[in-house]
């Protein structure tokens, strides 16, 4: 029996055991829409902006270990996602972002809603099609799916013109999808892996950098069984947070620009470095003729082959699955005769723990004003033991939550990297709650990106999403003013939020609980409070100091061992 394009996409979703759709509807998918309406196999979410949709769909991918998926209307539809699917892109997240378009014999003809949506987004997607004919149309969608969930993850589009959903044929979805022109790599070289065990084996100051490819490649498990049987020193990025068990003795931190000062500073002096599912860039290594003032040797392992030697220079490349090679380093280490020198760790450790006795995020806990630290210190306290989902937006908040809130899982710690696109912390943690939902989602934030999604309070409503929000309200775009004090003689050029919202009452106009936290003496009373609201958004904002700034820091252009301590 033929079928629309309309009921072929839904159905196409359906197969693929999606479900959650996170969109917006207009003019070009209104047939999709309708669809959607008359199954219930696949649920969508309303958003109040398509880049909003985009983001939960991010979130929604960051947690569940599947490819999210959203569906935006043409022209403004398309645009308003773009930041949305150039922040998955530079995340390395798994996406499938449907797109409506003019209809065929419209294309070029600059239509109504009309924009070039494989022209604008193939910067920042995987890869992207557009669908011309309806017997084209399962496949497609079974490429996108296969596409964005193997090899590095990524967002994939498929440009749907509006004929396409109304014509019929016949429904076949591929059981499964061949492409000539892309066979990732997963297992890792075995000769390498052994060149690279013997490298380690004879290091006297070895380190073990993690990033975000070891929570994508579902390898926390394996990195954390490597480094404890070898007793080295681990540091995770930004993006590998929970990666390695923060609380784990071996753990450094994270490293990089805001990073611990013995992660920096082992980084810098280490003779073996190990990277796994990382990639070198300016925000954790710095500027990179300083990082290679120190002669040491590197070894690499990626899924992807264009990550490796792209910024560093590498002595023993490995491309693969991280997961897999990690595994396979492990067995040839248990079945060989290698040794780690064990004197030598020692000594390296000693050095080390002078490093740590700097002692680099200590803070004034005797303050009278609420300080952001102490505030992100309190929810791990309170949290730690719990099933808790910790979003962020981008600056200084971001910052604190990675330093202090310490990540002992996997894919617990949802913050925009690459990118770092404010706005995204409320999206993500919509997508993430929707998820996980008996589960704590606690959306980090500040004044000035809160703002940039805020009509998300609206979907939160509506789909009942009991998000605790924290927003570390300095009244300055704090990362930009902290620059600005830095680099820029304390010009505060548009940094100072000027006509702040009442965001307690911002927030009981869109049916939550508003907060206002005021004294350090009432941190913990208040987190209590709304942790205790299970079924509520509840929205705290914190009045913390304005002054206060993050460190360490690294300044843009100077070397790990460079930092500014205070």
């Amino acid at each position: 029996m033929e079928i629309t394009g309309a009921e072929i996409t839904v159905r196409c979703l359906a197969d693929e055991g999606v479900e959650y759709v996170f969109g917006y509807p207009g003019g070009a998918v209104l047939h999709l829409y309708d669809e959607l309406f008359k199954q219930d196999r696949v649920k969508h979410i309303l958003v109040r902006h398509e880049q909003a949709a985009v983001h939960a769909a991010d979130g929604y991918a960051r947690v569940s270990h599947r490819p999210g998926v959203c569906l935006v209307t043409s022209g403004p539809g398309v645009t308003n996602a773009v930041t949305g699917i150039a922040t998955a892109y530079m995340d390395s997240i798994p996406m499938v972002v449907l797109t409506g378009q003019v209809p065929t014999h419209a294309i070029g003809q600059d239509a109504f809603q009309e924009v070039d949506t494989v022209g604008i987004t193939r910067p920042c997607v995987k890869h992207n099609f557009l669908v011309k004919d309806v017997k084209d149309l399962a496949a497609t969608i079974k490429k996108a799916f296969y596409i964005a969930s193997t090899g590095r993850p990524g967002p994939v589009l498929v440009d749907i013109p509006k004929d396409v959903t109304t014509s019929r044929c016949e429904y076949v979805y591929p059981e499964s999808v061949h492409l000539r022109s892309y066979n990732p790599v997963v297992k890792g070289h075995s000769g390498q892996i052994k060149k690279a065990l013997s490298l380690l084996m004879e290091a006297k100051r070895p380190m073990i950098y993690a990033g975000g490819g070891i929570i994508l490649g579902e390898a926390a498990a394996e990195l954390t069984q490597f480094v404890r049987s070898l007793g080295f020193p681990c540091t995770n990025t930004l993006m590998g947070l929970g990666g390695f068990p923060a609380t784990d003795p071996q753990s450094l931190g994270m490293l990089g620009m805001h990073g611990t000062y013995e992660a920096n500073m082992a980084m810098q002096h280490c003779d073996v470095l190990l990277a796994v599912g990382a990639r070198f860039d300016d925000r954790v290594i710095g500027n990179p003729k300083h990082f290679f003032q120190e002669d040491r040797k590197i070894i690499h392992v990626d899924v992807d082959p264009s990550s490796i030697s792209k910024r560093v220079k590498v002595d023993v490349p490995i491309v693969g699955d991280v997961k897999d090679v990690l595994a396979e380093m492990s067995r040839q280490l248990a079945a060989g005769a290698l040794k780690p020198d064990v004197a030598a760790l020692k000594a390296w450790w000693t050095q080390i723990e002078l490093w740590k006795a700097r002692d680099c995020l200590k803070f004034d806990r005797t303050s009278a004003i609420i300080k952001p630290q102490m505030v992100v210190e309190t929810l791990y306290r309170l949290t730690k033991d719990s099933d808790t989902y910790i979003t962020s937006d981008v600056g200084q908040h971001q910052m604190w939550a990675a330093q202090f809130y310490k990540f002992d899982k996997p894919r617990r710690w949802i913050n925009s990297g690459g990118l770092g696109t404010m706005g995204v912390g409320l999206p993500y943690a919509m997508g993430a709650q929707l998820a996980h939902p008996d589960a704590n989602l606690v959306c980090i934030t500040g004044e000035a990106s809160i703002q940039m999604c805020i009509q998300e309070l609206s979907t939160c409503k509506q789909y009942r999403l009991p998000i605790k929000i924290v927003n570390l309200n300095n009244r300055y775009m704090g990362m930009v003013r902290q620059w600005q004090e830095f680099f820029h003689g304390n010009r505060y050029a548009e940094s100072y939020m000027d006509a702040l919202p009442d965001f307690v009452k911002l927030a009981e106009s869109y049916g939550h609980v508003g907060m206002r936290i005021e004294k350090p003496a009432d941190i913990e009373p208040a987190l209590k409070e709304a942790l205790a609201l299970k079924d509520q958004l509840v929205f705290m904002d914190f009045v913390t100091d304005q002054a206060e700034n993050v460190f360490p820091m690294v300044p843009g252009g100077k070397g790990l061992s460079e930092m500014i301590l205070v």
